[in-house]
């Protein structure tokens, strides 16, 4: 069983996962969008293993700096990491034709399908009943096209179930401001791919404002200062 969170003042509601199962392969982007639902899982004691596998995260410096982050986040409360390949060249591949697609769009459903089906994939090999995600916590998200990736890879695996459960209710998303704001977790500002990055930066520009500089923003830092 895994431990209790350090924050057992907060109240969340109690979650069980479907189908009675008894635990769950949580796909994590990164440390801010997991750890209310990493948090909120402890609450309720379900016994989940983190599997980052994010291959769009570009360049490998932001991507080592999320998922550094992520892990030590998971390892302050014994949670198993699984740190899965950075097949960057595969999710280029695959963005072929879709370069400038906007966010939200079928790059982006292309994105989640490629991340889901590594994970349902690893869940089905290797014991575990459920997966869920903490994309779709945040609200720059599209809930329902995160959740049909997610159900749409798991239907390929008939012991497999995809959980769908709104991580931004019940002050979730609230919740994953507060953390990230105590914890001071790396502040992202864009999506993670290379065309997010390019498209944030151009849009930065026209508004006359500086580019991004990845590895520099942390939440609650400038808040104290």
């Amino acid at each position: 069983m895994n431990p209790q969170p350090v924050t057992t003042a907060v109240q969340r509601p109690k979650l069980t996962l479907p189908n009675g199962a008894n635990k769950v392969l949580l796909h994590s982007c990164c440390a801010p969008c997991s750890g209310e639902v990493m948090e909120a899982m402890l609450a309720s004691g379900i016994d989940y293993t983190i599997y980052f596998y994010n291959p769009n995260i570009h360049p490998k410096k932001e991507y080592e700096i999320r998922k550094d982050e992520n892990k030590a986040f998971a390892e302050k409360f014994n949670i198993p990491f699984i740190d899965a390949d950075y097949d960057m060249d595969n999710w280029f591949e695959r963005a072929k034709g879709m370069e400038f697609e906007p966010e939200r769009g079928i790059r982006c459903t292309m994105c989640f399908d490629m991340r889901f089906e590594r994970t349902a994939l690893y869940a089905h090999e290797n014991g575990f009943p459920v997966i869920t995600s903490s994309l779709g916590i945040s609200r720059w998200k599209n809930m329902q096209q995160i959740n049909d990736c997610g159900k749409r890879a798991a239907e390929k695996y008939p012991d497999l179930t995809y959980w769908d459960y709104n991580w931004r209710k019940g002050g979730g998303s609230q919740r994953m401001i507060e953390i990230s704001k105590r914890e001071q977790f790396y502040q992202q500002e864009y999506c993670g791919c290379a065309y997010s990055l390019r498209d944030t930066n151009a849009w930065r520009r026209e508004q006359g404002r500086e580019t991004i500089k990845i590895g520099t923003k942390y939440y609650g830092v400038e808040d104290e200062a």
